[in-house]
């Protein structure tokens, strides 16, 4: 009985192995990021290393903090990321309520072309996309750095994907009750669709944060730097202090991790619903 139970469970416990394994791998670089972070200089560079630290120097996160203008580079991140945010959500909802519900001439097509400009890598642009910027004289500031992102292809895509289980008796309902196409739009189909709306949020505040070959082509001055940029100088000038590289590193992407556990239930309910879907 006891053979046949395990034999009918290795397939189970096979699979929860790997995925132990995989988790392990993937959290032990954050795991050694924060153990470098809490060590003295001398201790970092011990060979062979310590993962605990003796002696946690919980002051490493104030050196590494005092030493370049990081406020002033929160303070940017934030800014960009909450207007790249207003800017997605807003013309995603309206894109993907077009595609999902008026038929007209070329829909298919046009959303097809639209799916294509995401095959498109980023150096392709850069060039192009300076120099129109120089024109508007937008370099070096939050501009450049937020107007081109204020549309983004997965969010439309995503956002269709979702508009597109919504009953269309919904719609004929809301007509009755006197609503117009953006009454309906905004009443009705936007709060059916908050674990959407959520995950295209988490994404498009994750991107922006991690921003850094645009920002690092289109900013000159350290004062309208976002924090990707602002770290990687901060690397150039403490290149062998690791200390204060680890810690860095840990309160630039900790605001990150805080908001994806906070909101992986609203991701995982959106692609339940919708990802699937043709």
């Amino acid at each position: 009985m006891n053979s046949g139970k395990l034999k009918k469970n290795i397939p189970m416990i096979l699979t929860y192995s790997v995925l132990v394994i995989g988790a392990l791998t993937i959290l032990f670089p954050f795991f050694w990021m924060l153990s470098t972070s809490l060590k003295t200089p001398i201790e970092s560079v011990e060979f062979p290393p310590t993962f605990v630290p003796r002696d946690p120097q919980f002051s490493n996160y104030s050196k590494a903090w005092n030493q370049v203008n990081f406020t002033r580079y929160f303070i940017n991140t934030i800014i960009i990321t909450i207007g790249e945010l207003a800017g997605v959500l807003l013309t995603s909802i309206l894109a993907a309520y077009a595609f999902a519900k008026f038929n007209f001439r070329g829909r298919e097509f046009v959303f097809t072309v639209l799916l294509g400009i995401m095959m498109i890598p980023m150096p392709v642009y850069i060039v192009p996309g300076y120099m129109m910027l120089q024109k508007f004289g937008w370099i070096d500031t939050y501009y450049a750095q937020i107007v081109p992102w204020l549309s983004n292809v997965f969010a439309i895509f995503l956002l269709r994907q979702h508009f597109k289980t919504i009953p269309n008796d919904l719609y004929d309902a809301a007509v009755i009750d006197g609503y117009s196409d953006l009454g309906f739009l905004f009443k009705i189909v936007v709060p059916l669709s908050k674990p959407a709306l959520v995950t295209i949020s988490i994404f498009t505040a994750l991107a922006s944060w991690n921003s850094f070959i645009w920002p690092l082509v289109v900013t000159n001055s350290d004062s309208i730097r976002p924090v990707q940029v602002g770290l990687a100088y901060f690397v150039q000038e403490q290149s062998t202090s690791y200390t204060l590289l680890m810690a860095a590193s840990t309160f630039v992407i900790l605001p990150l991790i805080i908001l994806f556990f906070i909101a992986q239930k609203q991701i995982v309910a959106s692609y339940s619903r919708s990802g699937l879907k043709d």
